[in-house]
């Protein structure tokens, strides 16, 4: 229900600051905003479509690595931490090795690898939910992860830089880290304290040790000239998603199956998830589309402008909020503003590269909770929206504060 009042609201807002602007003299604004629409909707069609090959590729891996027992060997290794998180959720579930492995392709920046896992998830857990049509507590939780977009190697962000000329492109990485794990960590207690899972042990121990984990790869990234931090980070992710993808090929010779079958099983699935997600993606990128052509967005821009120059905060922030306040809806728009912000004020200003924190400190909420509750039937979200919100906002703060840190 959220969504749907949401996805109203962008329409209905657009209608009225394009009314508002065809009374200024705006006599294009109507055309701009039917533009948009038959653009987006092309455009979410072209992104299923480009789905179908990398969804096929990874749905094929992830079942050779189900019939070879690899993801049920996750599930127990993550079972202690999971069951507590995913208490609705049976101990040793497949799903469990599902939502490692998508959280895992996340954290190294690799989305093409996430999205299959994800689905792959959504789907196990649709198998378990009793309503079908309402979002379970373990999807929303397993949602919200994902839309606080925590990243350890924001390879993409780095190779933009790169093309835009900055000095040292990689010397984003470390506030990105740290933005994105603040994004993760309210995210994760706020869903805590609603679905009202209780913090022992278990789970502490679980985030203090991330948290370690996440310095010492700070602390490591630091010791490295700053021209070789992109081509490492890129080079540790390639190798990591090889090594999974020859892990579970090898998890399958050993259990004796057919991996070749195995993964042309799997690979059917791409093709049918990707059709099925098509009318979700489309809505939700008309919707953002026609928000963004009626000049909604810059509305709230310059509002959020004048409000801190009343306030007398400075206002350098402004100017990378576009990518901010685009990066919820559509991380193809989000991409755009950031290089936009980077091409008008400079890859190395600091409008630039706090445009650079944002694109890389949260997700694409909206979209993510399109494509995945879309490809199991999700009517009703509950409490992903907000929950996923929250984590955005904290991302946001956490990046307009690292960004006046590092680089004022």
């Amino acid at each position: 229900m959220v969504l749907n009042w949401i996805w109203i609201s962008f329409f209905l807002i657009a209608f009225v600051v394009a009314v508002i602007q065809l009374c200024m003299g705006n006599a294009g604004v109507f055309q701009d905003i039917m533009d948009s629409t038959f653009s987006s909707a092309k455009t979410g069609f072209e992104i299923s479509l480009g789905l179908t090959g990398v969804l096929s590729l990874w749905l094929g891996i992830m079942k050779i690595g189900e019939k070879g027992g690899l993801v049920n060997t996750f599930a127990r290794w993550l079972s202690p931490v999971f069951s507590r998180l995913f208490p609705d959720l049976p101990k040793n579930d497949p799903a469990y090795g599902h939502i490692f492995m998508n959280v895992a392709a996340n954290m190294l920046g690799l989305d093409n690898a996430a999205t299959p896992m994800g689905l792959k998830a959504m789907e196990r857990m649709q198998e378990l939910n009793k309503t079908k049509d309402v979002a379970s507590n373990p999807m929303i939780m397993f949602l919200v992860l994902n839309t606080s977009g925590l990243t350890i190697i924001p390879v993409s962000v780095l190779v933009y830089r790169a093309q835009m000329g900055a000095a040292q492109p990689a010397d984003v990485f470390i506030p990105i880290l740290l933005a994105t794990f603040f994004s993760t960590l309210v995210g994760l207690l706020v869903t805590c304290f609603i679905q009202k899972i209780r913090f022992d042990k278990v789970l502490i121990g679980f985030v203090g040790g991330l948290s370690v984990i996440v310095a010492l790869i700070i602390w490591g990234f630091s010791q490295l000239p700053a021209v070789k931090i992109g081509p490492v980070s890129t080079s540790v992710a390639n190798i990591i998603l090889f090594v999974v993808i020859i892990g579970f090929i090898i998890s399958g010779v050993k259990a004796k199956i057919n991996v070749y079958e195995a993964f042309v099983e799997g690979a059917k699935d791409g093709f049918t998830t990707a059709v099925k997600i098509i009318p979700y993606l489309i809505a939700i990128l008309v919707g953002i589309g026609v928000f963004r052509a009626s000049g909604a967005m810059d509305a709230v821009v310059n509002g959020v402008a004048w409000c801190a120059d009343k306030c007398g905060l400075d206002t350098q922030f402004v100017g990378a909020l576009p990518t901010a306040l685009m990066k919820p809806l559509s991380g193809g728009g989000a991409r755009g503003l950031m290089i936009d912000a980077m091409t008008t004020y400079g890859a190395d200003s600091f409008t630039g590269r706090l445009a650079c924190l944002f694109q890389g400190s949260t997700d694409t909420t909206f979209y993510i909770l399109a494509v995945y509750f879309g490809s199991v039937n999700i009517k009703n979200t509950r409490h992903a929206v907000g929950c996923g919100l929250l984590a955005d906002l904290a991302g946001i703060v956490a990046a307009i504060f690292l960004a006046y840190l590092f680089f004022a």
